[in-house]
């Protein structure tokens, strides 16, 4: 017995699933791509943590709009695999506070440290950069 034809449109298919969207996130995040972003933000505030390094500041007006992250991770963080792992993981941890917690008009960078960031459980990364956000917006004096 040969299986029914699908129609072109697709329209008797239970298991397709809309795809996925966030309507809870009020702005994208851009990516930092430019050294030169990069440097200005390592001359910021910063906030170390026992699984990242957070850069962040406070762009001058009119430089661009949202909030912007970066991410990186030294050699010392390991090989290729263990640095990419490490930064898919800062950058979901991005994702999930950033929306929540970053501020419009700021720059962040997320540095990876070795060993801790690939291996530290999710939840405690995600609340290393929640304390972080807390102290790099805490007015200092």
């Amino acid at each position: 017995m040969t299986p029914p034809e699908a129609p072109e449109d697709g329209s008797n298919q239970p298991r397709v699933k809309p795809p996925a969207a966030s309507v809870c996130a009020p702005e994208p995040l851009t990516v930092l791509k430019k050294r030169s972003d990069f440097l200005k933000a390592a001359r910021a505030r910063r906030q170390g943590t026992s699984s990242m390094m957070v850069q962040g500041r406070k762009r001058a007006e009119g430089e661009a709009e949202g909030i912007r992250v970066g991410f990186t991770c030294s050699k010392k963080v390991g090989n290729a695999v263990a640095r990419n792992r490490a930064k898919r993981r800062l950058r979901e941890a991005a994702r999930a506070i950033l929306s929540a917690h970053g501020r419009t008009g700021w720059d962040y960078v997320l540095i990876g440290r070795a060993d801790t960031t690939a291996n530290r459980p999710y939840a405690a990364l995600l609340d290393d950069l929640r304390y972080a956000l807390r102290k790099i917006h805490s007015d200092r004096k």
